[in-house]
């Protein structure tokens, strides 16, 4: 097994409890995010707190797919992996036939007041699919007919968001597949071509404007920081580490951050969440923050490697995938690590499709868990 990390000590028996610092984690990161939602939205742009509201119905949604997934074995979930993949495939084609424009992007399906976005059904089913796909191909290790069938199946619901455009959703599917590439135990020559390939497809992307405008000057604000607009394309970022540094040390005070509170910060509420986390509890609270999430990535890797068989490890290992490269995002383009290209904090950020996809990995990770002997 390519992860060599210490293993869970297995039980007899029965199934496994539940592991109850992954769940307490992932719990308390949702407690946070009710509030930082709360306090981004009530009174200002939301007087009737029905923000809060979805949210908690997307809450009770998630904790019903999670459970369910939870008790039951991952071996019958994946069964579920085709037909999940072909219902994700065909609504990411509806949605840039019928879905409305938001934000510059057809990313959404709406029906009366209810948004689902079917990028966010695609992560489950692609780490899902894929796992199920590589752990049947292994000849010990990978073989190059197998990366090059990860590749496809993984290439039609990336080509697809990449045309809503969803760039930041696009990372997550390419983070997602060199993980569950590199826990199969690829050879490193096949990575390689598979790279280069990559950087020809985002060249690619790039010339024939599936990139656009305003993420272009995203990044050349992000590369040249001297030629940095702040009232422009630079605005996002700017607000942002204002609201993060005038946090200091312990915070402002719950529902007392002014750069949120007089809306400086756009979408507080999603991709910048951790903004009003970190102006209103200051570098301590976003120590907790970040602490939880580190519990639930080092609990989601050990899961992983005390699988009672691959499809376990890759499936642990494809959630922690797609929660770790989302923090690394969402937080990293709040404080001007990465450029802004838009990605919501898991369990955090405010968007019922986005809590509900996480707490299926989350229950995904525990049905591996409670597998283990």
């Amino acid at each position: 097994m390519v992860l060599d990390l210490v293993p869970l000590r297995p039980s007899s028996g029965r199934a496994r409890m539940p592991d109850p610092v992954l769940i307490g984690a992932a719990g308390a990161l949702v407690l946070i995010g009710l509030g930082a939602v709360s306090i981004a939205t009530t009174g200002r742009i939301d007087p009737t707190a029905g923000h809060v509201v979805r949210q908690g119905v997307a809450l009770v949604l998630g904790l019903v797919l999670g459970g369910v997934l939870a008790t039951t074995d991952h071996r019958r979930s994946a069964l579920l992996a085709p037909v999940l993949y072909v219902v994700a495939l065909v609504l990411l084609a509806l949605v840039l036939i019928v879905g409305p424009p938001i934000n510059g992007a057809r990313a959404w399906l709406q029906a009366g007041p209810v948004q689902f976005q079917p990028s966010e059904l695609a992560k489950v089913a692609l780490i899902m699919m894929l796992a199920s796909l590589t752990q049947e191909r292994r000849e010990p290790t990978l073989t190059a007919g197998g990366i090059g069938a990860v590749v496809v199946v993984g290439a039609l619901p990336m080509g697809l968001i990449l045309l809503q455009p969803d760039f930041g959703t696009f990372l997550v599917f390419v983070a997602l597949i060199c993980v569950l590439l590199l826990v199969a135990g690829a050879r490193l020559r096949h990575l390689l071509v598979l790279a280069i390939v990559g950087l020809v497809a985002i060249g690619l992307a790039w010339q024939l404007d599936l990139v656009e405008d305003h993420q272009v000057e995203r990044l050349a604000v992000f590369l040249d920081a001297g030629a940095s607009d702040p009232q422009g394309a630079g605005y996002n970022t700017a607000q942002a580490q204002i609201a993060v540094g005038s946090g200091g040390l312990f915070g402002r005070g719950l529902q007392a951050g002014q750069q949120n509170a007089l809306g400086y910060v756009p979408e507080n509420h999603t991709d910048f969440v951790f903004t009003v986390v970190a102006e209103e509890t200051g570098f301590a609270g976003a120590a907790v923050l970040l602490g939880l999430y580190a519990l639930v990535l080092w609990r989601g890797l050990r899961i992983a490697a005390a699988a009672p068989d691959m499809l376990g490890t890759l499936l642990a290992a494809g959630g922690v995938a797609v929660i770790a490269i989302q923090v690394f995002i969402s937080i990293g383009m709040t404080i001007g690590l990465v450029p802004v290209i838009g990605l919501p904090l898991p369990l955090v950020s405010y968007g019922g499709s986005n809590l509900v996809t996480s707490l299926a990995m989350i229950g995904l990770m525990v049905s591996v868990h409670r597998a283990a002997r």
